[in-house]
């Protein structure tokens, strides 16, 4: 059966090379070496494809200007999945892009039935607190929340008399029964994407969207309207790259409102501990058999988080995988060095983030 890719779907996709071949995805690995100092998740193929990127490559290393936009939607918990846009724009900062942050408050009340009240409140606590605490320096990014934006929703109702419902139902699947605030929505996701090539910010320019797989339906839809309004207001078409979403500790994609499954930023030692050892594992029956068979890390929710966040030196992580995979490590040790990892790192950020906090409530109130 065909996979389907949505931004309301919990699904973790199955098969990505698929995905890449349907929707006309480039591979990312293909333009490792151009990439100056890539990131741990550049390197390990975590970011797996791209539209364009070698507009940005361009612009990276001709010292010329460019855009990252991205979102961050307060729906639950800040989690380790969310993180991973957190470690890009990081990345794309240190590599003098100019970054465009959007709250996207309104979908929260869309999609997640959130006032817009308790939408800013989760956003300020849960998430702009967490990226500052992280290392991204908010200050130095344009940040707004989608409901306080009138350009956007000027520019989202401009961008809907160039599209009809045809196209949306073929881009996003929409039924019978789809809710009408859900077919307006991708307006406003566009207009989000397209707004810092307005003349009043930064005008046209190269620009990139660094997103999970399911959120491809959005860069579709901008990329095509960029095009057919080119000629009014000079839009180019939105590059766009595409990371592989972390897999929860349940094994089923890692999401706030499934707690077992992922690690939260403000987690407890007692609840990490606790989520740690019950989580999913590549390992054998029994220990005996692990250690004459060895492990299998590929299908190990411990060994992925090691992948994507615990382990950024590429050696130690292929020691590690070499140890799972001659059984001289079996899954009780490798979650014991998990949680101390994850002690260390949770107890620091806690930190971090009573030390951020004025500067968050100052940008929050512009």
């Amino acid at each position: 059966m065909t996979q389907q890719i949505s931004p309301w779907n919990e699904a973790v996709p199955q098969d990505y090379a698929e995905l890449m071949e349907k929707f006309g995805i480039e591979p990312f690995d293909k333009l490792i070496d151009e990439i100056p100092d890539p990131s741990p998740l550049m390197r390990r193929k975590i970011i797996f494809g791209h539209r364009d990127f070698k507009r940005i490559l361009k612009a990276i290393n001709k010292g010329k200007d460019y855009v990252v936009m991205t979102g961050l939607m307060p729906s639950g918990k800040m989690h380790l999945g969310h993180k991973l846009v957190v470690d890009q724009l990081i990345w794309y900062l240190e590599h003098n892009a100019e970054i465009y942050l959007c709250v996207a408050d309104l979908e929260s009340h869309i999609a997640r039935d959130l006032s817009l009240e308790e939408a800013r409140e989760m956003a300020i606590e849960e998430y702009l607190t967490n990226y500052q605490a992280l290392g991204l320096d908010l200050e130095k990014c344009h940040v707004y929340f989608q409901s306080e934006s009138d350009a956007v929703q000027k520019l989202a109702y401009e961008l809907g008399k160039k599209v009809n419902f045809s196209e949306l139902k073929a881009i996003y699947g929409f039924g019978s029964s789809t809710d009408a605030s859900h077919i307006f929505y991708p307006m406003i996701d566009a207009a989000d994407i397209l707004r810092p090539q307005l003349e009043e910010h930064e005008g046209p320019i190269t620009s990139v969207v660094p997103v999970g797989i399911d959120q491809d339906p959005h860069l579709r839809l901008a990329r095509d309207i960029a095009d057919r309004l080119e000629s009014e207001y000079g839009f180019i078409p939105p590059s766009s790259t595409y990371n592989r979403l972390i897999p929860g500790l349940t094994g089923k994609k890692m999401s706030s409102s499934e707690p077992k499954s992922a690690i939260f930023l403000t987690d407890s030692e007692e609840e990490m501990e606790e989520k740690i050892s019950n989580a999913v594992t590549g390992g054998r029956h029994t220990v005996s058999e692990q250690r004459e068979k060895g492990g299998k890390p590929d299908e190990c929710m411990i060994y992925s988080l090691y992948v994507y966040h615990l382990l950024p030196d590429d050696e130690e992580l292929l020691e590690l995988r070499k140890a799972c995979e001659s059984g001289e490590i079996v899954c009780g040790e490798c979650k014991e060095k998990a949680k101390q990892l994850l002690k260390d790192f949770l107890s620091e950020h806690n930190e971090k983030r009573k030390d951020v906090e004025k500067i968050v409530e100052k940008i929050s109130e512009k």
